[in-house]
């Protein structure tokens, strides 16, 4: 076949546009190859029109008709596969209970608590709808049947002595909500002022370090306690820290219970001791105080005392090499510096719905909470690893103590009621691991909200009688304990999981359209700002941080009136991904392995899906457009997160 010619415009026209149609599955899509039909096209083309004839028309509509029909069968194989999911989740029985009890007997409670919660909230939207109806809700007129005698009755009361004390606490928790969303703002305009004016510490031993002149001793501690998917990888990376052999000790903190976890890590341990490396393994026996018991123990040993500062990592950290030479020259010439922060970064952030909601969580943490309350404040809750503290301010401040389960707030605030300073690096990251499952995270976030108020207890009368200046006092009771820790999650959950609803059935208490969607929309903006990758999970971040206010909530009860989870102190599950590519091929393999593990009914959450979801409907009785659209999504966010769709699904 003879090769095409160029010189186009001499050739014979074709009738017709050619077509050439690409099946692909599930789509098909569409190539067309210019061309000049007849002396009209001539004439349209110069003009700049494409010239589209009926058969060109009719593909295209087929082609988009075909897609359409693409997505409605995707849609409903996604709703197929999620009722079968949420089958599956029922007939296991496996709930958030930890209670001994046979799981029979769990099941039939389980599903009689929801059927006779479902049928009460059915029968009062079905009293509801029936009044609408009738026209009651409109006129207060002479109700003649006994229906209608009760439905009056009903009006009374929920105007007379259930909207005014509901109007209440729904005033109160909208003036706590613009605190609370005042002092965000305030934040990020701080975080932006930093950016702006490009504020950050700034060390002056750096060339001291880099020449080789000043190399501090450096204690190193890997807390861990049967975290056999990712000890390796840590003590890897801190052994490998570039810092004198003869400057620094590596103490890995074994807390397992697991003879074969044991076992595992003190043979890691003694590979890295052969290479050279000054590295010792310690196990308790007795494992009190859990993390703190553990540091504290470790702070006993003899040779502790030649050194002069002790790096923490968890046992998923993994610092960069050049770590030690980031953070030390920090100390040089700074006597009142206690600790040096750095950021953590997460090398499974993209992993499902559930890493990327807390990786927007963190970096607003760790880009304006802690760099703000650093650079104007010196002072900030410390994060329990990735970070260098002087071993000097902790002995001044009393040591870790096992009061609570945030020993490193506890240190942190201490050593701040005795005068010392903090810093935060925000361009120093240590890659870490998000917990990947819904478990996990919530019993990672119960401990992380119980503890604050049990500190808040424990602290108070120490902060008031402390000598730091008065803005410092009223800083750190106010703003770090009551504001942040207390009354974020009290008006979260109260006010649109509890209030809201709740104005549905009692109309006659409301809550203004701006309360309901454009100031959470705007804290969320805010929010999602220093990871602008995530925007397009602006809306489930909002639906997601409403439907934790539960366990933040609970765990906030908890820890201030000192109930029985209050201590609770569980181990947060990774996996042991890396983003380094030099693992041993066999340790790939173990962690590819089934996991036993369940995905459970959450109760709690269920039953706030159906109360949101029995409000959205009611809703609609009232016209009231945005409460029906939020309490609908907030009530499917709980719904899902009731049977434990997001997150790490385990078939």
């Amino acid at each position: 076949m003879a090769p095409p010619l160029f010189n186009w415009w001499g050739k014979e026209p074709q009738r017709g546009t050619p077509v050439v149609v690409k099946m692909e599955n599930p789509n098909w899509s569409i190539s067309e190859i210019s061309s000049l039909d007849d002396d009209d096209d001539v004439a349209g083309s110069r003009k700049g029109g494409k010239g589209k004839n009926a058969k060109q028309i009719t593909w295209v509509l087929l082609l988009k008709a075909h897609r359409a029909a693409g997505l409605l069968t995707y849609l409903a194989s996604a709703v197929v596969g999620l009722a079968a999911v949420i089958r599956r989740r029922v007939a296991s029985g496996r709930t958030d209970s930890d209670s001994d009890e046979s799981p029979a007997l769990l099941r039939r409670r389980f599903f009689f608590g929801i059927k006779v919660f479902l049928w009460l909230s059915i029968f009062l939207l079905a009293f509801e709808i029936s009044a609408y109806l009738k026209g009651w809700h409109i006129s207060a007129g002479d109700f003649r049947s006994l229906f209608g005698s009760v439905y009056s009755s009903w009006l009374s009361f929920r105007a007379d002595c259930i909207a005014p004390p509901l109007q209440f606490l729904a005033n109160a928790c909208v003036i706590l909500f613009l605190i609370q969303s005042a002092d965000r703002l305030i934040l990020c305009l701080g975080c932006f002022w930093i950016r702006f004016k490009r504020i950050k510490p700034f060390p002056k031993a750096v060339e001291d370090v880099e020449a080789g002149k000043s190399f501090p001793m450096v204690l190193i501690q890997i807390p861990m306690c049967n975290e056999k998917e990712v000890y390796k990888q840590s003590i890897t990376a801190v052994c490998n820290l570039d810092w004198p052999k003869s400057s620094m000790i590596i103490q890995v903190l074994d807390d397992s219970d697991d003879p074969t976890t044991q076992a595992l890590i003190r043979e890691e341990v003694e590979k890295w001791e052969q290479t050279g490396v000054g590295i010792v393994y310690h196990h308790r026996i007795i494992r009190d105080g859990y993390k703190a018991g553990n540091l504290k123990s470790a702070m006993t040993c003899s040779y502790v005392k030649d050194y002069e500062f002790v790096a923490i990592f968890d046992a998923d950290f993994q610092p960069s090499p050049d770590f030690l030479k980031r953070t030390i020259p920090h100390f040089k010439d700074n006597d009142e510096l206690a600790l040096v922060q750095s950021r953590w970064s997460f090398v499974n952030k993209d992993e499902n719905l559930l890493t990327r909601l807390q990786n927007v969580n963190l970096c607003f943490h760790f880009e304006v909470e802690q760099q703000v309350n650093g650079i104007f404040l010196n002072f900030f809750g410390f994060n329990g690893t990735a970070g260098v503290w002087r071993i000097k301010a902790l002995q001044d401040s009393g040591g870790w103590l096992e009061r609570t389960t945030v020993e490193d707030m506890d240190i942190a605030v201490r050593a701040h009621l005795k005068g010392w300073k903090f810093i935060f690096l925000n361009d120093v990251q240590c890659q870490c691991e998000l917990p990947e499952s819904y478990e996990a995270y919530r019993k990672q976030q119960h401990r992380w909200h119980s503890g604050p108020m049990q500190l808040f207890r424990l602290c108070l009368p120490d902060i008031i009688r402390s000598k730091i200046a008065f803005w410092k006092k009223a800083n750190l009771i106010f703003l770090f304990f009551l504001l942040r820790k207390l009354i974020l999650p009290f008006y979260s959950f109260t006010l649109f999981c509890i209030v809201l609803p709740m104005t549905m059935f009692v109309p006659e208490a409301r809550l203004p359209t701006w309360v309901v969607c454009y100031v959470p929309a705007a804290m969320s903006f805010l929010n999602i700002l220093p990871s602008p990758r995530s925007f397009p999970f602006i809306i489930p971040y909002l639906l997601f941080e409403n439907t934790m206010s539960v366990t933040k909530f609970n765990a906030m009860i908890s820890g201030l009136f000192q109930l029985g989870s209050a201590y609770e102190w569980v181990v947060t599950k990774k996996s042991g991904r890396s983003s380094e590519g030099d693992l041993d091929p066999r340790e790939v393999a173990k962690k590819i392995e089934p996991k036993r593990k369940h995905n459970r009914i959450y109760r709690k959450e269920l039953a706030l899906s159906f109360l949101l979801l029995t409000a959205a409907f009611r809703s609609l009785l009232s016209a009231q457009g945005v409460h029906f659209y939020f309490l609908f999504f907030q009530g499917f966010s709980f719904l899902f997160v009731g049977f434990d769709l997001i997150g790490e699904q385990v078939e």
